[in-house]
């Protein structure tokens, strides 16, 4: 496989590094990872993407890859504002208009944010998993215990043993979570080494760390960022057009988030696909047909 170049630009924050895909005059798209992914979980989507005449970035979230902090005063937060703000700011420093975003896990969590808090910045939505804002009130409380089960790297996280952990079994832990999260994808050793790299970033334990003790409500966020996390704990409805997706085989999300719809108020289609949790890797072409169809919406 070939590998596109590596590009950085600098926001407030951080020193982005990302990858394109595409012409750079054509429709603009953002596509983000999640936790324990990187920007390969898109290298299909993205090349499928490009051959409709996209523009497609695929950054690499804060805490990993070549991203850097731009310099240390700077809070390792991984709360879910300071993700979507880093795309907003991304998009406006790549002077990309109006984007249409794409994501699943952390990429899709920071890409539905930036849909609710910053409408007029961007043009549609494909959400991997519904809504997906986290709610810090309700994540102070128990789910089912199956899930609690599912949910045992989040358990672990909370403690300095859990950081330990991450920091001495990086690999092998998030090995682990690539085979339990997507059921029968049968993805081979070099692909998951080649975004393991990602995780050798000096911020990665810091940032994954501070982004689940702040989900369990244990630890606190940027009080700079407290005044968009409080907008976001009302639930603002997403207006932008938007096709939500699930992974029928997800044990992250048993169920599926049909019952999300009514926090979409504009354009509107979820669909179902048979595959785990790491959907765009799994099963590219359902993914970039999604970001297609709001496109089509926008034309």
């Amino acid at each position: 496989m070939n590998e596109q170049p590596v590009r950085s630009v600098e926001t407030d924050a951080l020193q982005i590094a990302y990858v394109e895909h595409g012409p750079t005059n054509a429709w603009p798209v953002i596509l983000s990872h999640g936790f324990p992914y990187d920007v390969h979980a898109f290298d299909e989507v993205a090349s499928i993407l490009a051959r409709e005449g996209a523009r497609v970035i695929t950054p690499y979230t804060r805490g990993f890859g070549s991203t850097r902090f731009v310099s240390d005063a700077v809070m390792r937060s991984g709360q879910q504002a300071a993700r979507g703000r880093d795309i907003v700011q991304l998009a406006d420093a790549l002077g990309l208009g109006r984007p249409i975003l794409g994501g699943f896990d952390w990429g899709g969590n920071a890409s539905c944010v930036a849909a609710a808090l910053w409408p007029e910045r961007i043009s549609g939505l494909v959400s991997y998993a519904g809504y997906d804002v986290i709610d810090v009130n309700r994540q102070r409380h128990p789910v089912a215990p199956s899930l609690e089960r599912v949910f045992w790297y989040q358990h672990l996280f909370q403690t300095e043993r859990g950081r330990e952990c991450l920091t001495e079994h990086r690999r092998e832990l998030c090995r682990m979570l690539w085979s339990e999260w997507s059921p029968g994808w049968q993805f081979d050793e070099a692909t998951f080494a080649r975004s393991a790299v990602a995780f050798e970033n000096p911020d990665f334990v810091d940032v994954v760390i501070h982004c689940y003790r702040w989900v369990f409500g244990l630890e606190a966020g940027d009080p700079a960022l407290q005044t968009l996390e409080d907008h976001l704990a009302q639930k603002p409805p997403v207006k932008v057009p938007t096709v939500t997706i699930d992974g029928a085989t997800d044990p992250l999300k048993p169920g599926g988030t049909a019952e999300h719809a009514d926090l979409f108020v504009g354009l509107h289609e979820h669909r179902v696909v048979d595959a785990g949790h790491n959907l765009p890797q799994q099963k590219p072409q359902p993914f970039a047909d999604a970001v297609i169809k709001v496109r089509d919406w926008l034309s």
